[in-house]
This record gives C-alpha cells, sequence and structure tokens, in this order.
C-alpha cells in the first residue's frame, strides 16, 4: 500500500471487503484497474474530428479530452480506480398501439441520484478500513472518463459492436460508476475475449442505422441522442424512424443475444418502473403542463428532456403510429397541441405529425392554424405538411 496510508491492510483484503460491502449496496459488478493512458483515446479523437458527437460540445472540451486520455490526470496520485456496474430492468420487445416507450434506465429514480448515494457510501466504507481520508473522485456517466474501456480494463465485459459494455453471464444492462482512488488496490485482469463473433443483430436492427463498424456509433443520428441530447428540432428525414422511442432507445440491447439468454441480477427497488413511466400513453402525455411533468417525473432521467424535448419527441411518435391506425383521438390531440401549447418546438413538430397522419381533419387543423400561428419556424412545418401526398384524404 501507498506510505502515506498507515492502515497495514493489504491491496488484496481491502480490495475483497470493498468488493463484498459494493455487491451489498446494489453493485453486480466489481472491478479494479489502473490510471493508465487509454488505449482508444485515438479512436475517441477521431469521433470528434467527424463530429459524430453532434450538438454535444462537452465532449469536445480539452477538459474532457485530456481525462479520457489519461484518467489519472483526474486525480493527483491516483494509484487504482473501482469500476462498478449496476443491473437496471430489460425492456421486452413489442408494441402497444396508441403507447410510446422509454428506455428501461428511465423507469425509476434517476441514476445519477442514486448511484451517487452509493458511491459515497462506498468511499467511506473504504476509509473506514484505511483508518483515514483517501483521496479520490467519483463519476458516473457524468466524468470526463472512457467508462466502457475502464470496465474492460478492470474485467468486467467487452465492448460489443453496439459500443454497449457487455458482460458474459449478465449482459449489457448495467449502469456504470468508476471512483479513482489515491491508494492501491489489487488490479483485476482485463476481459480480453470477444464474443460477437459475426452476429450483427444489432447494427441491422438499428432503426436509424447509426450504429457503425468500429464500435462506435454517429450521435446524430442515435435515437437516444435526438430524444434526449438533442434540443432543437428532430431532422424530418429521422423523425419516422423514432419506431415508438419518447426517452432513449433500447432496440440495439433487445436484439443481442447476450441480454436475450442473460442471467437476471436483481434490479435495485430504485430502478424498477413507476407507473405510467416504461409505456406511456402518447395522447394523454400531450396533456402534461409543466408542473404536470415536473410531478409526474421528479427524481427521474426523462426530466434530462425537459417537457419542450418529452413532447416533442411525443407529438413525433404520436403521429408515425396514428399515420398507420388512423386513431381520430390522435388526430384531435395533434390538433389541440398546434393549435395552444405554449413550445414553437413542440407545435412545428406537431404540424409533421398531423400532415403524417392525413387526412381531412388533419388538413383543416393545419389549415386554421397557418391563419394565427406566428412563429417562422412553425409555420414553414405548416406549409410543409400541407405540401401535395401530405395529408391527402
Amino acid at each position: 500500500m501507498d506510505s502515506a496510508y498507515k492502515c497495514a491492510m493489504n491491496s488484496r483484503d481491502l480490495k475483497d471487503l470493498t468488493r463484498v460491502e459494493a455487491k451489498r449496496l446494489g453493485f453486480g459488478l466489481f472491478g479494479v484497474t489502473r490510471p493508465e493512458p487509454s488505449r482508444q483515446a485515438a479512436i475517441f479523437e477521431a469521433w470528434l474530428a467527424a463530429g459524430r458527437h453532434g450538438e454535444m460540445a462537452y465532449l469536445a472540451s480539452e477538459r474532457s479530452r485530456l481525462g479520457r486520455s489519461d484518467p489519472g490526470l483526474l486525480l493527483p496520485g491516483c494509484r487504482s480506480i473501482v469500476v462498478l456496474g449496476m443491473a437496471y430492468p430489460a425492456f421486452e420487445r413489442g408494441e402497444q398501439a396508441g403507447n410510446g416507450k422509454v428506455a428501461a434506465y428511465a423507469w425509476g429514480a434517476d441514476y445519477h441520484e442514486l448511484l451517487a448515494e452509493r458511491l459515497r457510501s462506498l468511499v467511506q466504507f473504504i476509509e473506514t478500513q484505511v483508518g483515514e481520508p483517501v483521496a479520490n473522485r467519483w463519476y458516473t456517466d457524468t466524468g470526463p472518463l472512457l467508462e466502457r474501456e475502464l470496465a474492460q480494463r478492470a474485467g468486467l465485459g467487452w465492448i460489443g459492436k453496439n459500443s454497449c459494455l457487455i458482460h458474459p453471464s449478465g449482459g449489457s444492462n448495467y449502469l456504470l460508476a468508476e471512483i479513482l482512488l489515491g491508494i492501491e488496490m489489487e488490479v483485476d485482469a482485463p476481459f480480453e475475449a470477444d464474443y460477437c463473433g459475426n452476429c450483427a443483430r444489432c447494427l441491422e436492427a438499428c432503426p436509424t442505422g447509426c450504429i457503425l463498424t468500429n464500435r462506435t456509433i454517429d450521435a446524430r443520428r442515435c435515437i437516444s441522442y435526438l430524444t434526449i441530447e438533442l434540443k432543437g428540432a428532430i431532422p424530418v428525414e429521422l423523425r419516422p424512424q423514432l419506431a415508438g422511442w419518447v426517452f432513449g432507445c433500447d432496440v440495439c440491447q433487445q436484439v443481442c443475444p447476450w441480454n436475450r439468454f442473460a442471467d437476471r441480477q436483481a434490479v435495485d427497488l430504485g430502478l424498477i418502473e413507476r407507473p405510467g413511466v416504461a409505456r406511456p400513453e402518447l395522447v394523454n402525455e400531450l396533456r402534461l403542463r409543466w408542473e404536470d411533468f415536473n410531478r409526474k417525473f421528479k427524481g427521474s432521467a426523462v426530466r434530462r428532456a425537459k417537457r419542450r424535448g418529452y413532447l416533442r419527441n411525443t407529438v413525433v411518435v404520436l403521429g408515425q403510429s396514428a399515420s398507420r391506425t388512423g386513431d381520430p383521438g390522435a388526430t384531435k390531440a395533434l390538433a389541440h397541441v398546434l393549435q395552444d401549447d405554449p413550445e414553437a418546438l413542440v407545435r412545428g413538430h406537431a404540424a409533421w405529425a398531423l400532415g403524417q397522419v392525413g387526412g381531412e381533419a388533419a388538413r383543416q387543423a393545419l389549415l386554421q392554424a397557418a391563419d394565427q400561428e406566428a412563429e417562422p419556424a412553425v409555420q414553414e412545418e405548416i406549409r410543409r405538411a400541407l405540401e401535395p401526398g401530405w395529408c391527402d384524404v
């Protein structure tokens, strides 16, 4: 152990005790690696250079790039990195007419808050074993780290073709977290095997074709990015490909054989589904005002999209659904949004959705809105929706 720490416990004993405590706190995956420079930094830099991070400018910041190239720079004197994984529910495939879909990790409490509490507890446990404070820094999808590479280096699995970390028995439904420590802890051997083989199910199933052959994704086409990170209008050509997802996307994990036959670990009570979240009724969601949205998704990761983003996604999915079912209730709901919603972003996407639904009722709603809409971007969406072929009876 580092001479700065006076505990007689060796690094293996400390690791064994920490592993047991991590499991008690709900972390089904546990591994330790060294703070060595990344082997994938060049891939990350090429990804940024190609603009595949979209509007996530924070990924291209100097701090982001330095931390991802060498995680040890994030904590002076870092000696080891504990990598953890907490299981979350799996979203079974299938459609329900009139309902949208929310990615399974967001069904319960916001994992950023849930895992933060557990990580603080684990650090306190380590300090108790050592007998004095330990320099540390922890993250869960919040810091400039290549988390999946660290997990692979810590022996937790391999990075699959869909870019997710895949554990050989547990699959990929895990939330990852890391604790950087200024103390030695016995490290694990990296996971060197690659069990994806010739399988290409994830690439073939991706609705937008965002998964690239080098095990990265083009975020600009990823449904998770489009429904969460993108703050403006969803590109028109990608709207029909949302495939029912109003927040996030689980398609590439749903089709992965390593998830279909995974030995499911117990899910923390905080991550189980809240009523009405996993498959929300689309028409009902359009009635959510700000206070309703904030109440329904209090303490939920869905709040990241904010009401305007969530309803933008919802009207797009409802328009696609109603274009197949011809549901008159959907047309009425979309028309109401186009007339009355306070957000221009939502109104504009509602106009597009009515154009997809078609029919005389949709056409009349668009014509009425055209007479009173003051926002140029919404007017343009209405104009396009009224073009021949968009609203044929």
